[in-house]
């Protein structure tokens, strides 16, 4: 696909592909897929984050959707996973979110949800993108009488509350601080009146968004931002959201932050305790550390990994039966109650197995013991097959043959950003290192 990438379709603002032009036909191409699947679903949820640009998309957008007949519910800077709720529980036909999540507010983006809440299959991306690029043929102009109206929702943020409120029993947070970093993103609002209502004493951090400080120096990126207040206030934990609140990063009373793995572990460890981890199984990606691995099998716990991506984890969990995923990166996907990654409901999930439990988050966190790992991300000009690349694919099966069990390595292109990854892990610190320059070396000299 031309368009769509791991996450929507997702770029530059005023750069192809993110511009009004394309959202616009975006709108007018999603409504022809959803006209196909039938006419009775003719509503359509827009949510977005806080970036100057998402009133422009968010025009052009609904010009596209009214036009084709489509009702538009505008539900406002809402975190995604608030989206894909609205969408299943108001029985509306798709859901769109503007957002780059993590990126800078240079970058804008646009995910689409069907009306189960769930990203769509690659083969409705395809369709739309068809019809986006003029693949396929347009519809007819309607009939002035025919066109979509807009309407307002005035009850978003507290419909999506009272639900995540639910997905705990209503828990009591009395007697807990809280730090929460909502990185001026689309959680600004709705995270601290969540948690406040909960009854935690909140600490707040970067809830002022101006439309271009969106992830700049805090949020999800950035959570020793979060872990200095923790300290300063002598929080229990901190709770770091990206710019539309998929993701979160903790980190604990000591201002450290928890990787990601690790709360996977925990999580997982206390699911299963509940009688609520689907098949004794955890799905990760292959991102996650060896530690994991090791410490859940410690535990009768099965780790299946996918591709990269919170969507990779999610077709796993429903094709398998398994309810609960997730990446080192922040996704937690609790198949229970959600569709997609929330880092409000995680939050939420975290903290009722610290009352549980009565343990700090650190305490929950001594898992495992994770192998020295290091993560390059290098801008590249192109990006060519890497099996194309004779001197990588050389370097790669050395580094394999070496590596054994002690280690392993991952080298993949980013899907939202003209860059390339390379993970590489291993018991031994110095090896990680090294490995990283060498792998770097050969790919700067063979991608040009």
């Amino acid at each position: 696909m031309k368009l769509f990438g791991t996450d929507g379709i997702r770029g530059r603002v005023n750069e192809f592909p993110m511009t009004a032009e394309i959202a616009l036909r975006m709108g007018k191409a999603v409504a022809s897929v959803l006209s196909e699947s039938g006419p009775d679903r003719n509503r359509v949820i827009v949510g977005k984050d806080t970036r100057i640009s998402g009133d422009m998309l968010e025009s052009a957008l609904t010009s596209g959707l009214v036009s084709m007949g489509i009702d538009v519910y505008f539900a406002g800077a809402l975190p995604t996973p608030a989206v894909a709720h609205l969408v299943k529980s108001m029985g509306a036909a798709a859901g769109m979110m503007i957002t780059a999540s993590h990126n800078p507010y240079e970058d804008n983006g646009i995910k689409v949800f069907g009306p189960d809440g769930y990203k769509l299959s690659d083969d409705l991306e395809n369709l739309i993108e068809r019809h986006i690029l003029g693949d396929e043929p347009e519809a007819a102009p309607l009939p002035p009488a025919q066109i979509g109206k807009t309407h307002r929702m005035e009850d978003a943020a507290s419909r999506y509350i009272e639900f995540a409120k639910q997905t705990v029993d209503h828990l009591s947070l009395h007697g807990l601080k809280v730090v929460l970093d909502c990185g001026h993103g689309a959680a600004y609002q709705i995270a601290p009146l969540l948690f406040k209502e909960l009854g935690a004493e909140v600490i707040t951090m970067a809830i002022e968004p101006n439309g271009i400080n969106i992830n700049d120096g805090c949020g999800a990126l950035h959570p020793e931002r979060a872990g200095e207040l923790v300290r300063k206030h002598q929080a229990d934990m901190g709770i770091s959201f990206d710019g539309d609140a998929d993701r979160v990063i903790f980190t604990d009373a000591n201002g450290q932050a928890i990787s990601g793995d690790r709360i996977l572990g925990l999580c997982a460890l206390g699911l299963k305790e509940q009688g609520k981890l689907r098949h004794d199984t955890l799905v990760a990606t292959v991102m996650s550390n060896l530690g994991l691995i090791e410490a859940m099998e410690k535990n009768g716990i099965k780790v299946v990994t996918t591709a990269v991506g919170d969507r990779s984890v999610i077709e796993c969990m429903r094709k398998n039966g398994y309810s609960f995923g997730g990446e080192n990166s922040g996704h937690l996907i609790f198949g229970d109650y959600v569709t997609t990654g929330d880092g409000i409901l995680s939050a939420l999930q975290v903290l009722r197995m610290m009352l549980d439990r009565k343990a700090t988050l650190a305490e929950l966190a001594a898992i495992m013991q994770e192998y020295p790992t290091l993560l390059a991300n290098l801008p590249v000009p192109s990006k060519p097959s890497l099996d194309s690349l004779p001197k990588l694919q050389k370097l790669m099966q050395q580094a394999t043959a070496e590596f054994g069990k002690s280690g392993r390595h991952l080298i993949r292109y980013s899907g939202t950003e003209n860059k390339i990854r390379v993970l590489v892990e291993h018991r031994e610190q110095a090896s990680v290192q090294s490995w990283i320059d060498q792998f770097s070396a050969v790919i700067h000299e063979e991608i040009r």
